[in-house]
Formats: structure tokens, C-alpha cells, sequence
């Protein structure tokens, strides 16, 4: 047993760790009393730790997972076999990006399925609830709505006589534990509400889904700890000014990890993008210089992305250098790479490069398509119309081969592109120059 001194407020029974003039809760002044607070800190003994003892692992029978379809087809796929009893999923996100369109699009899926999926929300009243439900066509007898901040209910929810088959949290940071210290989304509060879900959620076979706020770094927020409870991590992200989103599975014990469904925004909801390999292109032009087409690979799938750069004679003392869709670091090391190795003085010119269609991607493969649209725009030279390229430019500006040669290989020759450069055929920049537009490095 471990006790320690406390404060609580005789008029609201508000709970504080430290005497202060005014109830932090019900604002009256001088109700604090100190008060002591057991904890049990001992582990229990005898047979009930008996059973905690190594066991070997052959001699325990097979689990089998007895998954359950979503609903969304896509959705099965990333997460490698539905919906599992018992599995606790997060799903993370900025503001605004989607996330309970998404999962009340899966719960209304659920309920057409014939299984019970309750939402229950922290942050929206349940006629606003009702009210979105009811613009994506969602209603139906099994979708359960709840409007709440206690985690007591929702332990309730799961603790009845048929507890529903998905259970849905948004959001975790809103959901407050008396048995933690702190207000709803500090540190101690998201650490013991998702330690109480995940534990009876594992014990009633319902799946859980945990909303996750997210920081300005992008980051799930609240402590590490959260992504190592859970099952399942996925992460939704896109531009709120593009109509696309992707869904990123980040972990996964049931399934594969670092893969991905690319969704489009519509009136009724998000709707899945069945082929994705040229949904990021829209209306090109070819015939413009400045542009070079891309094939990337983010998780397993390749994507044609049109790279496109602007190289413009500055004004400036400091000529700006400017990347959206990928790092603006490795735009700065690919101009040093290409001033040093063809000579090229970009001293004097704002340098713009961008990816088109709002993806934003880490693909190291995306470097020979960048420095192919940058001399495009410098020579003010179109490139082939049919040309794409992939391949990592080292400092010391040779080409070199990139993760999943084989797939961007295939996806290029089913689209019809030629010629196709990468580190094979074009070993170096300067075979790049001088393939592109006849100049020597």
C-alpha cells in the first residue's frame, strides 16, 4: 500500500494534488481540505501468480483470428483481415482532415452489416451528430450514438450484457479517468483512459477505435506509450485545400505494415480511389517545360506524380528556395549537387519545385525527377512527353537505385511511358544532361 497527501474540495469533492486558495473546478475560495489517498502497489501472490510462470510455447494451441469484414473493401486489405475482436486501433490526424467522416462512414457500414457500433464522442452534441450521420446517408437501427467526457461510460458500454462489436472513441484526449491526476488530455489522463479501454476491450471482444489529436509537428499527441498499447496504428493525412486523403498504416500485428488507401473528399463522405497510380497527375501538359513525371512508391504502391519546377532570375540578395510535397533540406542538397557537378551557376535564380496534386512523399526515387524538371525549367526546354524517371542522386552527382526498382518498372510500362530513366540507363547527371538536351557537364 503506498499513501499520499492530497487536497479535495468540500463543496464540489473536486480533487487536487496541492492546496490552492480557489477550487481550480468550482471556483469557491478556501474548500480545500487535505485528505489521504491509498494506492495499492503490491502484486498479487500465490496461485494467482502461479500463473504468470513461462510456459512453452508449443505446448499452447493456435489463436485464429476470427476477423469480421468492415465494409470498406480497401479498408480490409490495409488492415490485413478486418476487423479483429479484442484489437484496439488508433487512428491519428490534423483537424479537419477527415477523421470522424471516416469512421462513422465504418460504423454506418457496421450497422448495415447487421452488427451494433456505437460512436462516442467527446466533442460533438449528439444532434450535430445525428445531423452529419444523416448528410452521408449513415442512419440505420445498429449506429449508436453517445455524447460524452467520462470514460466510466464508456466502460459501461463495454462492461453491459452484449457489448457492441466496434466501439468507436472520439477522442481520446477528451475522455477524463478519476484515477489519474490532471485535466482530460494531459499525459497521466490519456495514459489511464486508453489503459481502461484497451484492457476491457480485450476482455468484452469488442474492436476499439481510439482518435488520437494530433501536435504541430504532426505527431500523435499525448505520451509514446499510446502507440505501444494499441494494435494497429493508422495516420490520415492530405491537404485540406485537395480533395484527396491517404490512410497510412504505420503498425499492425495482424497484418502488414507501411501500407496505404488513397480516398477522395465527396458530398457524401470519403470514397476510396480504386486505382491511385494516376489520380495524382489531374490535367498535364507535357508540352510545358518545367515539368517531369515521377513514379513513386509510397508504402507498396507506385504512384506517376508530375514533379514540377520554376527557375527564375532573383531580385534578391538571398534567392529563395522554396519545396512543397517533399523536404526543402534535399531540394537545397540536389542544387548544390548540381551546381558542383554540371557547373551551372544558380547563384542568381529563385529556385520553386513542387509535386503536384497534394501528395507530399519522403520517396528518395522522386531526386532524378526533380533535377530533370529544375534543367527543364533552366533551359527553358520541355522534356519528352512520355518520359518519366526515378533514381537517388548522391553528392557526388551519380544516379543511384532506388527501393522497388521492379514495381515503378512494371507500373511505367503499363502506362505507357518512354523513355523510362533511371540509374541503369542513366548513371550520372551528366548522361542526364546530355540525354535530355544534348549539353555536355
Amino acid at each position: 500500500m503506498k499513501t499520499k497527501e492530497a487536497y479535495r474540495c468540500a463543496s464540489c469533492g473536486a480533487q487536487s494534488p496541492r492546496w490552492q486558495g480557489q477550487c481550480p473546478s468550482c471556483k469557491e475560495w478556501n474548500t480545500l481540505e487535505p485528505v489521504t489517498v491509498t494506492k495499492t502497489t503490491s502484486r498479487p501472490v500465490g496461485a494467482a501468480a502461479a500463473q504468470d510462470a513461462p510456459r512453452p510455447l508449443e505446448e499452447l494451441a493456435s489463436e485464429d483470428l476470427h476477423s469480421r469484414p468492415s465494409g470498406i473493401d480497401s479498408l480490409d486489405e490495409l488492415l490485413g483481415s478486418g476487423l479483429v475482436p479484442g484489437a484496439a486501433i488508433l487512428l491519428g490526424g490534423e483537424p479537419g482532415i477527415g477523421k470522424s467522416t471516416l469512421l462513422l462512414q465504418l460504423a454506418g457500414s457496421q450497422s448495415r452489416l447487421g452488427h451494433t457500433a456505437v460512436y462516442l464522442s467527446g466533442e460533438e452534441s449528439l444532434p450535430q451528430l445525428r445531423s452529419r450521420a444523416d448528410r452521408l446517408g449513415l442512419l440505420g437501427p445498429g449506429l449508436l450514438a453517445l455524447s460524452t467526457n467520462k470514460v466510466e461510460d464508456a466502460l459501461a458500454i463495454l462492461d453491459g450484457p452484449e457489448p457492441p462489436e466496434l466501439l468507436i472513441v472520439d477522442s481520446v484526449q477528451t475522455l477524463a479517468s478519476p484515477l489519474a491526476e490532471g485535466i482530460p488530455g494531459s499525459v497521466s489522463q490519456v495514459r489511464a483512459v486508453a489503459g481502461e479501454l484497451v484492457e476491457k476491450t480485450k476482455r468484452s471482444g469488442t474492436t476499439l477505435i481510439l482518435v488520437g489529436h494530433v501536435t504541430k509537428d504532426g505527431q500523435i499527441a499525448g505520451p509514446k506509450l499510446l502507440e505501444h498499447m494499441v494494435d494497429t496504428v493508422l495516420y490520415l493525412e492530405g491537404d485540406r485545400k485537395h480533395f484527396s486523403r491517404i490512410l497510412r498504416v504505420l503498425k499492425n500485428r495482424f497484418g502488414p505494415s507501411d501500407e496505404l488507401v488513397v480516398f477522395t473528399m465527396k458530398e457524401k463522405g470519403l470514397e476510396v480511389v480504386e486505382d491511385p497510380a494516376t489520380f495524382f497527375l489531374g490535367a498535364r501538359d507535357p508540352s510545358l517545360s518545367g515539368t517531369a513525371m515521377a513514379m513513386a512508391v509510397d508504402g507498396q504502391r507506385p504512384f506517376a506524380v508530375e514533379v514540377q519546377a520554376l527557375v527564375s532570375k532573383s531580385f534578391l540578395s538571398i534567392p529563395r528556395r522554396t519545396a512543397l510535397g517533399f523536404d526543402t533540406n534535399r531540394l537545397n542538397l540536389l542544387l548544390a549537387v548540381l551546381e558542383k557537378r554540371l557547373r551551372l551557376n544558380l547563384s542568381g535564380y529563385d529556385i520553386y519545385a513542387k509535386i503536384s496534386g497534394g501528395l507530399a512523399t519522403r520517396d528518395p526515387g522522386l531526386d532524378l525527377a526533380v533535377i530533370s524538371a529544375i534543367l527543364s525549367s533552366f533551359y527553358d526546354q520541355p522534356l519528352p512527353e512520355s518520359s518519366v524517371f526515378w533514381g537517388e542522386i548522391d553528392l557526388n552527382g551519380q544516379v543511384r537505385p532506388v527501393a522497388a526498382h521492379d514495381v515503378r518498372l512494371k507500373q511505367a510500362g503499363r502506362l505507357g511511358h518512354d523513355p523510362v530513366c533511371h540509374s541503369g540507363n542513366c548513371p550520372t547527371l551528366a548522361d542526364l544532361q546530355r540525354m535530355l538536351f544534348g549539353r555536355n557537364g
